[in-house]
């Protein structure tokens, strides 16, 4: 075992002494330890349940007869960090939490590891460490919260958002927004719709590296309970059969996580976490795979904020297994690629018997909401790199649109023109120097394009930005473009009043200016620096990658 290099031999006897320190038993170090990777705070409602989700786990361990053994890493709310700077720490925290559980990890020699992930960077961070170190392991989330339908909707944490702007257009008074406050997060658990944190929970499963159910199943239902002891039990099993997360996070896994991702409508951000998990897993993955699968892959669900349905409603239906065996209809999964289960994919399908569907809810493959997938990646003039957009969330009218750019060189100048009624219908809201580097820390945009929603403008204004989107984003909201502002792509030379023409069902976005007049352009603009960063995220912006290429840090 890996662990034997701290508890075997006459020379490990400091080691077991400090075993010893903890109440650790002579039998207890002689069993296989398993690190609990648990990212339980106080801070996130994702995370506050997940001391119970860690103690399940153990029971399972404790009942295979492993030791567990837990330890915690941070998780950033990008609820809580939008709109200031401390959204420049979430997408940047992503790194953070993969390097600190490295170095937990290799010191402490584990012979296996259960990661609790719930919210947005933690998973995808806990998905490229598991690649990175290559020990046996499994994941189980903390699940979703609940969406509480008040009688009129149902609401979600993007209905907060949205209704800040509908307050600041005098559409709604002060006592529904306060009712709407009191109303859309009503339990534990990570955003209710199909937002970045869900997304990632489905795709673990569709990766094989988490049990069926994962993604779905409510944080308050009891079956999650059930599914962290069985997750407990079953990494004992994965040990036993020395099945590691490079057996299972193939090609073939990518390709299969990238076509449920469209069948979902899965977050734009799900684009940029599977190019850094791929990466930590050496598999290659660019923007054009993306596209590729999107164009055979039909896109079979609604949650919000594309539809009406939240993860609940995706538990009932069936959750991602259904999705899967629907998928297989038409031969689009591979099915022979391992799991966490130590089993096919084909073969667990062959044990998946859902007790209620529901086809409102997962449309048949011979039925769907469309023939392509959810999300799109656009390349053109303005973005040679590429850039994405979550296509099943923008409305007929803004799927093709040609106007005029109104430019911001930040997210708080866009808010202030949108919130004082500056933008107007037809208008493409442009907001850089939020990338990777430039932003530091490719802020999420949920308060622009909540505002623009909330204002009445989704259907008849685009926004395009370096920056990122939340997964509770609706609208035709733009981002991840490549080359970055900062890195002097072309949407640093945009000015106002330039035209942009967007074509998402043809993946394209050009800016309509002369050649001869970008090259002027870039002769005569500068390119903004920030020269004020101090501490991790001055390093942070040195060393990150470009969007396109999953904004890791190199």
């Amino acid at each position: 075992m890996n662990s034997d290099k701290i508890k075997k031999g006459v020379e490990a006897c400091p080691k077991r002494s400090l075993l010893k320190a903890m109440g650790y038993t002579n039998s207890q170090i002689a069993k296989p330890l398993i690190g609990i990777v648990n990212s339980y705070n106080e801070v996130v409602p994702g995370h506050m349940h997940l001391k119970d989700i860690a103690r399940a786990v153990k029971d399972g361990v404790l009942s295979a007869q492993g030791t567990p053994m837990e330890f915690n890493v941070i998780g950033v709310c990008d609820g809580l960090a939008m709109g200031h700077a401390g959204m420049k720490y979430s997408l940047s925290s992503r790194e953070v939490i993969a390097d600190s559980i490295e170095c937990m990890a290799m010191a402490h020699a584990f012979d296996a590891l259960v990661f609790i992930p719930n919210c947005d960077k933690i998973v995808p961070a806990m998905l490229m460490v598991a690649a990175r170190i290559n020990v046996p392991s499994i994941f189980v989330s903390g699940g979703p919260m609940l969406s509480l339908n008040d009688g009129k909707t149902n609401l979600d944490l993007n209905s907060a958002f949205e209704a800040v702007g509908s307050y600041m257009n005098k559409s709604i008074d002060e006592d529904e927004l306060m009712r709407i406050e009191q109303s859309c997060c009503p339990t534990c658990g990570s955003c209710s719709g199909m937002f970045t944190a869900n997304s990632m929970n489905c795709l673990s499963e569709a990766l094989g590296m988490a049990l069926s159910g994962n993604g779905s199943i409510p944080a308050v239902y009891s079956k999650r309970l059930v599914l962290a002891k069985t997750a407990g039990e079953m990494i004992m099993d994965i040990l036993k059969k020395d099945i590691r997360p490079k057996d299972i996070m193939t090609k073939e896994a990518f390709m299969n996580a990238l076509t449920v991702d469209m069948a979902l409508g899965c977050s734009t951000n799900s684009v940029l976490h599977l190019m850094a998990i791929a990466n930590e897993a050496e598999v290659s993955m660019d923007l054009n795979m993306v596209n590729t699968i999107s164009s055979r892959t039909p896109n079979l669900c609604k949650l919000a904020p594309a539809g009406p349905y939240h993860m609940q409603d995706l538990d009932a239906a069936g959750g991602v297994y259904k999705v899967i065996s629907e998928l297989c209809k038409k031969n689009l999964i591979n099915e022979n690629v391992m799991t966490c289960t130590t089993k096919t994919m084909k073969q667990n399908l062959e044990e998946f018997h859902p007790y209620v569907t529901r086809s409102d809810v997962i449309r048949p493959i011979e039925e769907p909401y469309s023939d392509k997938g959810g999300i799109a990646v656009l390349f053109g003039s303005l973005a040679p790199n590429g850039s994405v957009v979550k296509r099943s969330a923008v409305s007929a009218e803004m799927m093709k649109h040609r106007g005029p750019a109104r430019v911001f060189d930040c997210e708080e100048d866009a808010c202030s023109a949108i919130y004082s009624g500056k933008i107007q219908k037809g208008d493409v809201v442009v907001i850089r120097y939020e990338g990777p580097a430039g932003g530091p820390g490719m802020r999420e945009m949920l308060n622009p394009t909540s505002a623009i929603a909330g204002m009445g403008l989704d259907k008849h204004v685009a926004l395009i930005t370096d920056g990122r989107f939340s997964g509770a984003t609706r609208g035709a909201a733009i981002g991840h473009v490549s080359d970055e502002a900062a890195s002097k792509g072309p949407i640093a030379y945009v000015v106002e009043g330039d035209f942009i023409s967007i074509d998402i069902p043809n993946n394209k976005l050009d800016l309509d200016v002369e050649s001869s007049v970008m090259e002027q352009r870039k002769k005569t603009m500068v390119i903004k620096k920030k020269d004020d960063l101090k501490g991790y995220i001055a390093r942070y912006a040195k060393s990150v990658s470009s969007a396109d290429k999953g904004a890791i840090v190199r």
